[in-house]
């Protein structure tokens, strides 16, 4: 990287202001009168002057020389010839150069003569100065470090991750991060570039979305329901507000071919991105409600309460049970549920997100009914144990590490795989 960053290069600006020598700036910003100058020449702005008739001479506006070329048929004065450059001839050529810039401080910045000035100036001005910087560095890292047996390694490494087993690379980098010699911008930048095996199709983030089609405006019967009331998404974030650092949980459903038949029930932990799957054997309220009631037979009353005290879902039929979801059978409160607002998806966009990762596995329009809840849980397995750039390189699944959570994983069969072993692939599941 640089040697100085935007704050020392402004303490420079402002040195040159006080006409400050390089050694006083060098002493405030804790380097030296040579870096000082070269960073002054390196990056300083040349504005160029106006040039009669783009010649750079100092006499060129007033010069009336004819034949310098030794063609004294020619009639026309040699500034404005075309055919030969009389710089390159004439003896009395005398560039326009200020011989001020050529001694410290290098930059017209507090000449009291730029105004009226022809010649070339330069200015030194920090934020430009950084910007030119980082743009020369970022130019020098764009060509390849590594080259040879280095490169090959690299490609024999990540190249059969992400074409047999669909892994990101976040997770590939951060899973190998030691045998790695580049950065994971490095990478993304080496398959651009066509160095390793795999190209951009092969990963799904640089692959182009579709657009969605527009939302029609949703209709007053789905706004009005009943379920919906004192349970908004407004009241939500209310709730949020009174009680700052809830783990609340985004609920939703994945649906299969047409809608029909088998369907998966998502929960997600959005401070962990930690997923549960759970198989449907349909798409009704009550199937969603039983759910419910074997989370909390399963993980007692008190831990259920911990782990869901707030659930975020959408507009669903299936979720209109409100009250015995939110209730035991007994009656006890064990969460609170609340809606997003009709036709609006991102309200709850994690666990919208967090889908993608079943669409490598499960692509969309394909039928969940060759499935079982044991292909859901290996499918949430290799979710949650794929490595996520957010959480500094960490999976799902080691960020849920309280007792509840535990209690979590011994009753769905959520459990730790090796990195190397995460497959994001259809061939995961073989139904």
């Amino acid at each position: 990287m640089s040697r100085f960053g935007l704050s020392e290069r402004t303490a420079i600006e402002a040195g040159i202001y006080r006409r400050a020598s390089f050694s006083q700036i060098a002493k405030e910003i804790g380097s030296t009168a040579r870096s000082v100058s070269a960073e002054i020449r390196r990056n300083c702005t040349l504005s160029i002057a106006p040039k009669f008739n783009g010649k750079d001479c100092r006499f060129a506006a007033e010069c009336t020389r004819q034949c310098v070329c030794g063609d004294f048929l020619c009639r026309q004065e040699c500034v404005f010839c075309r055919k030969i450059d009389c710089r390159t001839l004439c003896p009395a050529y005398s560039p326009l150069s200020c011989m001020r810039i050529q001694s410290p401080p290098y930059v017209c910045n507090v000449c009291q003569l730029r105004r009226g000035c022809v010649c070339d100036r330069a200015y030194y001005v920090a934020t430009q100065a950084h910007a030119v910087a980082m743009r020369r560095y970022s130019e020098s890292r764009s060509k390849p470090q590594t080259h040879g047996d280095e490169l090959a390694a690299l490609d024999k490494l990540v190249t059969p991750l992400i074409k047999k087993k669909g892994q990101p690379l976040t997770h590939i980098y951060s899973t190998h991060r030691d045998k790695i010699p580049v950065s994971e911008r490095t990478l993304y930048r080496y398959i651009d570039a066509g160095m390793l095996g795999v190209g951009n199709l092969d990963l799904r983030r640089k692959v182009s979305y579709r657009q969605r089609r527009k939302q029609k405006k949703a209709i007053d019967t789905i706004t009005n329901k009943k379920f919906r009331e004192t349970r908004t998404y407004e009241d939500f974030l209310a709730y949020l507000k009174k009680h700052p650092g809830t783990n609340y949980v985004e609920m939703d459903t994945v649906l299969g071919t047409q809608g029909k038949g088998k369907r998966m029930l998502t929960m997600l932990f959005v401070q962990q991105s930690l997923m549960l799957i759970f198989l449907m054997r349909d798409g009704k309220a009550n199937s969603v409600v039983e759910h419910f009631d074997w989370l909390t037979s399963a993980l007692g009353l008190k831990t259920f309460r911990k782990l869901f005290p707030v659930i975020l879902t959408d507009n669903g039929s299936e979720f209109k049970y409100t009250l015995e979801m939110e209730r035991t059978i007994d009656g006890a409160n064990r969460t609170k549920i609340f809606y997003c607002d009709p036709q609006a998806s991102w309200q709850k966009a994690h666990i919208e997100k967090n889908h993608e990762y079943i669409r490598y596995v499960i692509p969309k329009g394909k039928s969940l009914d060759p499935y079982t809840q044991e292909d859901f849980t290996i499918l949430a397995n290799h979710i949650n144990n794929t490595k996520r750039l957010q959480y500094n390189g960490k999976a799902p699944i080691e960020l849920a590490a309280s007792d509840e959570f535990r209690e979590l994983f011994r009753v769905t069969g959520i459990q730790p795989i090796p990195a190397d072993d995460v497959m994001l692939k259809p061939r995961l599941l073989k139904p």
